[in-house]
C-alpha cells in the first residue's frame, strides 16, 4: 500500500508537470522536440503509470473502496498517457486537455485519500 501512495504521488507531480509544459507551450507556440522532450518524457510517465495502474486495480479488488471501479482506473491510465504526449503540443485541445487533466487528478487524488484513510484506521 506504501508503495502505492508513493507512485500515486509520483503520477501527481508528474500530471502537474505536464499541466505546466502544456500552458508554456500554449504561451510561446513552440512544439516539443519528439525524440528530446517527448518521447523521453513520455516513456517516464508510462513506467510510473503501468505500476499504478498494477497496483491501483489489485488494491480495489481487495479492498473494494467506495466510488472507485476498476473503469475508472483504466480511463486515468488512458488519460494520463494521452496527456504525456498532448503537453507537448500548443494545438491541442484546451477544453480537452483541462478536462482530462481535471478528471486524472480527481481520481488520483481520491485514491490518495481513501488510502491515508486506511492508514490512519
Amino acid at each position: 500500500m506504501k508503495e502505492l501512495i508513493s507512485v500515486t504521488e509520483d503520477l501527481i507531480a508528474l500530471v502537474e508537470k505536464m499541466m505546466g509544459e502544456y500552458k508554456r507551450r500554449r504561451e510561446t507556440g513552440e512544439k516539443g522536440d519528439f525524440y528530446k522532450e517527448v518521447k523521453p518524457f513520455a516513456d517516464e510517465v508510462k513506467d510510473r503509470n503501468d505500476k499504478w495502474k498494477e497496483l491501483s486495480l489489485s488494491w480495489i479488488e481487495t479492498e473494494r473502496p467506495k466510488y472507485l471501479h476498476p473503469p475508472q482506473v483504466l480511463n486515468t491510465y488512458d488519460n494520463i498517457e494521452m496527456l504525456s504526449v498532448h503537453c507537448f503540443f500548443p494545438e491541442s485541445s484546451y477544453n480537452r486537455f483541462i478536462s482530462h487533466h481535471q478528471s486524472v487528478r480527481y481520481v488520483l487524488q481520491t485514491i490518495l485519500d481513501n488510502l491515508s484513510d486506511e492508514t490512519d484506521e
